[in-house]
Order: C-alpha cells, then sequence, then structure tokens
C-alpha cells in the first residue's frame, strides 16, 4: 500500500483539522464545512485559516497554517483552486497527512496545469488528497463531518459497517440521505471528484484493510487505471463484498462523465467482465442499490431454495412468479414444516409454498411457520410478506421477524406493500437489520444477487 493511501487515516481519523478559508459569511463554502465540523460534535481540535478574520464562529482564525501553534492532520480547502498547489505546499512543510480539497476548477474545466502542481505538492509530501472537485468525508465513529450540505437539508447515517467510494457529490449526497432515511449505517464515505491522487481502487484498498468496513459501496462513472481498480476489487473481493452502481454505460453518458469529472467512462462491456472476475455485485439502480447492500445484513444462504411466508396469498404468487424469473427455487418443504403449516391453517387452508397464511392469521401463525422454516433443511432463505392490513396482526408481529432473523440461522427478507404505517413499521426492521422491500420483485432481485454472491463463495473456498 502506497504512502498516500496509508495516510487516508489523517483522512478519515484526525486529531486536528484545519480548514483552509474558514469564514462567517454563512454564503460561503469555508462557513458551511467549518459549521458542519463543529456541528458534529467533532472530538479535536479545529482551527479556521483565513488571513481576513481574526476570529471565525467562535475559534481563533489563524493567517496561515503556519501559524497554527498545534499539528495539523487534516487540512480541508475551500478556497479558489490557483492558489491551492502553494497552500497545499505550506501543508506538506507544517507535516499534513491527509486533505480533502473541495474546491472545483482543476482538469474538469481543462486546468491541466493546476493538476500538475497540486498533484507535486501532495506527493512530495505523502499528502492523503480526496479531490479536488469533491463533496467531503464522513467517519460517523469518529464524529467527522466535511461535508458542505447543512445538516437540515442532508441527513447523515448513523454508526455502521457500510463504507461507500463516490466519484459523483451529487449521488453521493443522496445516497447518504437515503441511508439516513432508512438507518443504515455507515463506517465512512469518501467523494473522491476527480480523484488526482487519490482514486477509486486506492479507497477500495483502504476500506478493504478498515477493520470497521464489511461492506464496501463504489459509484462508478469511468475510472483512470481499469487494471488497476480490477486488480484491487479482485484482492477485496474475496474478503468483503463490494457493490457497485456504474454509470456512463452509453455513449451519451459516458461524455457527461467525462465533462464532469475529467474521467473516461470507458466500454462498459469491459466493466461488466472485469465485475464477474472480481466478484463484484453490480447494481443497476440507486434502489437496488439499497437493496442489495441491507441484504448483507443477513447470514449467507447456502442454496438457491426459498420459502415464502405470507398472509396475502396475490403477493405470495408475485413472488412465486419472481423466484422462477430470477433463476432461484421455490423450496419444497419438508414433512415435519407441512405438518406444522397444516396444524396453523384453517380447514380451507392450503399447504403448499408460497405458504399463505390467510388473511385473518395472527403473529403466532407467523412465529410457527417461521420456526419449522428456520428448522427445515430444505430452506435455504425466507422472504416474510407482510400485509400490515389485515386486522389479526399487530406490531407484535415486527418483534416475531426480529426474533426469527436474530438466531441467524438463515437469511430473512422482509416485504411489506402500502402506505404510511406500513412504510413506517418497515423502517423498525431496517433497523434491526432485516432487509425490507415494498415489492416482492426488488426482494427477490436482491436475494439472487445476495445468493450468487454466497454460491461463488462457497465455490472459491
Amino acid at each position: 500500500m502506497r504512502r498516500d493511501v496509508r495516510n487516508l487515516n489523517h483522512v478519515f481519523e484526525p486529531d486536528s483539522i484545519a480548514v483552509i478559508g474558514g469564514s462567517p459569511a454563512t454564503g460561503k463554502l469555508g462557513h458551511v464545512v467549518l459549521k458542519n465540523i463543529m456541528d458534529a460534535s467533532f472530538q479535536g481540535k479545529v482551527y479556521p485559516v483565513n488571513p481576513k478574520y481574526r476570529e471565525v464562529l467562535g475559534l481563533r482564525c489563524y493567517p496561515d497554517v503556519h501559524s497554527i501553534p498545534g499539528k495539523v492532520d487534516l487540512a480541508v480547502f475551500a478556497i479558489p483552486a490557483e492558489h491551492i498547489p502553494s497552500v497545499m505546499e505550506q501543508c506538506g512543510r507544517k507535516g499534513v497527512k491527509g486533505a480533502i480539497v473541495l474546491s472545483a476548477g482543476f482538469g474538469e474545466i481543462g486546468r491541466k496545469d493546476l493538476d500538475e502542481k497540486l498533484s507535486k505538492a501532495v506527493k512530495k509530501y505523502g499528502i492523503a488528497m480526496i479531490g479536488p472537485n469533491c463533496l467531503g468525508a464522513l467517519d460517523p465513529s469518529k464524529r467527522l463531518d466535511t461535508l458542505f450540505f447543512p445538516f437540515y437539508k442532508l441527513g447523515r447515517p448513523r454508526i455502521g459497517e457500510i463504507s461507500f467510494a463516490t466519484q459523483s457529490g451529487a449521488v453521493g449526497s443522496c445516497i447518504v440521505d437515503m441511508a439516513a432515511h432508512f438507518g443504515v449505517g455507515f463506517a465512512k464515505f469518501a467523494s473522491y471528484g476527480n480523484a488526482l491522487t487519490i482514486d477509486d481502487a486506492d479507497l477500495v484498498e483502504y476500506f478493504g484493510s478498515d477493520p470497521r468496513t464489511r461492506q464496501i459501496i463504489l459509484y462508478l462513472e469511468g475510472t483512470k487505471d481499469g487494471r488497476k481498480l480490477f486488480e484491487v476489487m479482485k484482492k477485496v473481493g474475496k474478503k468483503k463484498p463490494v457493490i457497485v452502481l456504474k454509470a456512463g454505460k452509453t455513449a451519451g453518458a459516458s461524455q457527461a462523465a467525462m465533462s464532469h469529472t475529467g474521467n473516461i467512462a470507458g466500454n462498459y462491456t469491459a466493466y461488466q467482465a472485469a465485475f464477474r472476475q472480481s466478484r463484484v455485485i453490480e447494481a443497476n439502480s440507486l434502489a437496488e442499490l439499497f437493496h442489495v447492500v441491507n441484504a448483507f445484513s443477513q447470514p449467507l444462504p447456502k442454496g438457491r431454495r426459498v420459502a415464502v411466508l405470507t398472509d396475502g396469498g396475490g403477493l405470495g404468487v408475485l413472488s412465486a412468479d419472481a423466484i422462477e424469473a430470477e433463476g432461484l427455487q421455490l423450496a419444497q418443504l419438508s414433512s415435519e414444516t407441512e405438518k406444522v403449516i397444516r396444524e396453523v391453517l384453517p380447514q380451507y387452508g392450503k399447504v403448499g409454498n408460497p405458504i399463505d397464511l390467510i388473511a385473518d392469521s395472527g403473529p403466532e401463525e407467523y412465529r410457527k411457520a417461521l420456526d419449522a422454516l428456520l428448522a427445515d433443511p430444505n430452506v435455504d432463505s425466507i422472504i416474510v410478506i407482510v400485509l400490515f392490513q389485515a386486522p389479526a396482526l399487530d406490531s407484535s408481529i415486527l418483534d416475531i421477524v426480529i426474533s426469527a432473523s436474530d438466531q441467524r440461522k438463515k437469511p430473512i427478507f422482509a416485504v411489506a406493500v402500502g402506505g404510511d404505517y406500513t412504510a413506517e413499521s418497515r423502517k423498525v426492521w431496517d433497523r434491526y437489520g432485516i432487509p425490507s422491500y415494498d415489492s416482492p420483485d426488488f426482494a427477490v432481485r436482491a436475494l439472487k444477487k445476495f445468493t450468487e454472491y454466497s454460491l461463488l463463495s462457497q465455490k472459491k473456498k
């Protein structure tokens, strides 16, 4: 691992931060970033740097980096691009090992001269630099927040085990906001923008060695070194799931990606081949990205056999269609499971898979059926579909599904279709690590990718 990549720990876990361009003017980037760092309750030292002011947001402001009396681990840049190379040189002499350059105006608009000057300064001192032209970085467990979107507009995710690298700040901000909304936790987040020195592969490599990261998400438009990225994904993918959302698949989108961050999107077919060979899981949309990510909170399935448990027969039929369409299998229930289901169902009920508990079944019927499915050797995964609108069900069904999931015997995916009450109920499952979906199709597609990853992992062992 290169020296600057190792120094990413100074980006994500600094003890001190200098905000270059810190400002009291509310419309300035340097004001928003400095305020976010403080509002996140960062526990280390914070130093605004701006020769125009003696104090910013109650903190002493320094005219330059050299005037700061203590050590600086991380420098966050919110000043015009033409000034950044010289200030980066000052940071290097000061001993700064991490940098985040939020400012745009570099290679993405043709300023290759600024790219060269900045790259030279960074490499000279081994500084781990995120950017330029990026959104910033997060580490919730360290209360590090250098994003330049205010808290009231952009939610922040809780502490978790997912680390996310994104080429696009816009897409990254949407995913961060969605993660906060759905209660999904992050270990680390970085928007790497133009990736002048630290690129996609470097971040995946760093996340792969990070003990607090169990899953890696990568939003990718293009890459400067496809071979390097492929080799890193192949190495990291052996020990942690890497989930990629690839944009820039068409000619028009590729051109947009080039003008956006200065990176060529490249041939999508080549990316697909690289993903397959490196065990990367590709998501096809923002929604599917979250669907797949949530799946990894569950134990890996041992096979393709799926049991569907529901109190809404039509939703079970839709699930069966999706299971067959996606190449999974409806499990053949054991005789012991069929006996339990027969006792649970009313006389007119029919035993089969999908298991239709009928709309007047209550939480206790769900509990007995789930226990039987968890013990059934013919079942690899379980999809539980709950019709919250049914009068026989109450909130205890949430605890029953959570208790079944907590046994960690088999993956359990939950589906609930409906309005506000249903959506709020699903959030409870999400917070307890149970992947939940508002459509059987979404659940089955996520389960397919999850299962394929599991089977490939078993084959590689």
